[in-house]
């Protein structure tokens, strides 16, 4: 006959303990959303992370621009709001968010520890030095250009406008530009580069080496994510993304748009 498991009861979170925790799961919240998470995941975390630090129970609901929390512990409960402001994908944030909480759950960390854990990645610099990142995502979008068929001429076309634009983009995102804004500008960059290589016929394959000079600004995530959103029951979230993402590719549209207008290129 098996022995039945004792259930040992948490013991209640005083106010202050309570008001601290509930800060600190608004906080990973914050991290995981603004830099990629589907909703579902960061559901699941944020209460993993509350019941982990001692928290009977977490409400835990996710609009499009912002966070609200209800935790409860014993007859004490509190309810915050966090805002979501919007940030580059950056899945290594997320990968030591959720490190993080495996850590939590096996009562490794104290509340202390978790705080400073967040900081930490908060305050971590992106991996890659912004000249590689300059590099590799014009050969990234020039490879593409030759899995779609390019010559060799479109490869190299394709490298310069990317990497161009590349830079145009981190430029106006460091000074804090409305994000369509730099898509347009992105866009737009890439497309005069593009152009002028098409108007003096540097490629047999003009119409690839444009398509491929933009991809690196292609929604991948939003879109993804949207999806995901939607299958799993998140229709707020979800549709918001999805609309994001046709905005960031109206965005793309129009830039381009722009520069062929200027240029004057036709037929492509």
């Amino acid at each position: 006959m098996k022995t039945p498991i004792e259930v040992v009861p948490k013991v209640p979170l005083s106010h202050e303990a309570l008001r601290d925790t509930i800060d600190l799961c608004l906080w990973a919240g914050q991290l995981l959303i603004q830099y990629g998470a589907e909703t579902q995941l960061a559901e699941e975390s944020v209460h993993r992370l509350g019941t982990g630090l001692g928290c009977d129970w977490l409400d835990v609901f996710i609009s499009s621009n912002a966070l609200t929390i209800t935790a409860s512990s014993g007859v004490e409960f509190r309810t915050k709001t966090r805002r979501i402001v919007t940030h580059p994908v950056n899945f290594g944030s997320i990968t030591a968010v959720i490190d993080m909480l495996a850590r939590v759950q096996r009562g490794e960390l104290t509340r202390q520890q978790v705080r400073l854990a967040l900081r930490m990645i908060s305050d971590t610099p992106r991996t890659y030095n912004r000249w590689i990142v300059i590099v590799f995502v014009g050969l990234a979008c020039a490879a593409f250009s030759r899995l779609f068929e390019g010559d060799w001429p479109a490869f190299w076309l394709t490298w310069a406008a990317a990497a161009l634009a590349t830079f145009v983009r981190q430029e106006f995102s460091r000074r804090s530009f409305n994000l369509l804004l730099v898509t347009i500008a992105t866009a737009f960059t890439a497309g005069v580069l593009a152009g002028i290589g098409t108007l003096m016929r540097l490629t047999e394959t003009p119409q690839i080496a444009l398509a491929a000079a933009v991809l690196l600004l292609v929604p991948g995530v939003p879109l993804i994510n949207a999806a995901e959103d939607l299958i799993k029951g998140h229709v707020v979230t979800g549709i918001s993304r999805g609309v994001w993402g046709g905005l960031i590719s109206l965005a793309i549209a129009l830039g381009l748009l722009i520069a062929f207008t200027l240029l004057g290129v036709r037929g492509v």
